[in-house]
């Protein structure tokens, strides 16, 4: 039995890829604030949990990686893809709450997950992998997103030092950098005021020239090359790799 844990399931890319791994008969759990209607079946548990607070995250989700532990799977992989984009604007006009929460999410979550995903499965003989989804915002600067900027370049750096922590001949780590797809991320913005975040036209573009993929498409894509297929530990994979 092969088994993934994903986080961000509620919508967009973390609920595709849920889906398409439960489509190869990939036992899933789930993480996310609310339950997704198109996440079901005997191979799929869901754990309710608001990864903006990580120092709660355990008691939400040792229980569903203890028991994903218990079926002894020959295979377990940890997709990071949960992630806010908001605060969005100009520093100098942020507010600092959403700052906090901004990281928390986006990079305090992920650590806290690659931890309890190490601490239960500590077997190095099971097949171990770990996919933080990261952003091309993470190596280019973008109007208006320095916060998610930012994050993603903290996590990509996670990648790095989880790498650098673990020989493991079965573990692999890997960043992605998964490319533009219609999401309620792009939609947020595509709607925003150019005078608040200068880069809002680059986004309509995305829209109107039709460049947004199906994120559905681009989760079977991942789960065939990066989560099914042999992959360079420690690599930043982008778009042009799917």
């Amino acid at each position: 039995m092969h088994a993934a844990i994903v986080t961000g399931v509620s919508r967009g890319l973390g609920e595709a890829l849920a889906a398409a791994l439960l489509a190869r008969g990939v036992a899933v759990l789930g993480i996310g604030r609310t339950a997704s209607a198109r996440l079901k079946g005997r191979h799929y548990h869901h754990t309710a949990c608001d990864l903006s607070h990580p120092a709660l995250i355990a008691a939400s989700v040792t229980p569903g990686l203890r028991a994903l532990a218990a079926q002894k799977p020959v295979s377990v992989a940890l997709i990071n893809n949960a992630a806010v984009v908001t605060p969005t604007g100009l520093v100098g006009r942020l507010d600092a709450a959403e700052v906090e929460g901004a990281f928390a999410t986006n990079v305090g979550a992920p650590v806290v997950m690659a931890d309890l995903f190490f601490r239960t499965f500590a077997d190095d003989a099971i097949g171990r992998r770990i996919i933080n989804i990261s952003s091309g915002a993470a190596q280019t600067a973008i109007a208006g997103s320095a916060v998610y900027s930012m994050s993603k370049a903290a996590l990509e750096m996670l990648t790095r030092s989880i790498v650098a922590e673990n020989a493991a001949p079965n573990f692999r780590c890997i960043s992605l950098r998964p490319g533009i797809f219609e999401t309620g991320m792009q939609s947020y913005m595509r709607g925003l005021d150019p005078a608040e975040v200068p880069s809002v036209g680059m986004f309509r573009s995305f829209k109107e020239n039709g460049l947004l993929k199906d994120p559905a498409e681009v989760a079977a894509r991942i789960v065939d090359k990066l989560i099914e297929g042999p992959v360079e530990n420690g690599r930043t994979y982008s778009h042009t790799d799917l």
